[in-house]
């Protein structure tokens, strides 16, 4: 899967192991350097509707702890407020 846009794209088994990993992170957050290279060389698009500063923080912060570089994508004044849809969006930025 090379993007998330809904929670209904995700099968129960995806969820499932979603969560076993969320779990494995918690000895991630006991240690000195609370981070991992999981996304080392990879690139996180936050793409936000709405203003949410916690939201964007809390996101970003998880994308920097598996080591990605992170892009916040602010809607307003771009394309999608012309109409252009999620997955084009989503598509020219990736």
């Amino acid at each position: 899967m090379n993007h998330l846009l809904s929670i209904e794209d995700l099968e129960r088994g995806d969820i499932e192991r979603i969560l076993d990993r969320a779990k494995a992170f918690t000895e991630v957050s006991e240690r000195e350097i609370k981070k991992v290279p999981a996304l080392r060389g990879r690139r996180v698009l936050n793409l936000f509707y709405e203003a949410s500063t916690r939201t964007r923080s809390s996101f970003e912060l998880a994308a920097k702890t598996l080591s990605a570089e992170v892009i916040n994508f602010v809607s307003s004044g771009s394309s999608v407020e012309k109409g252009e849809s999620l997955k084009d969006t989503v598509q020219t930025l990736s």
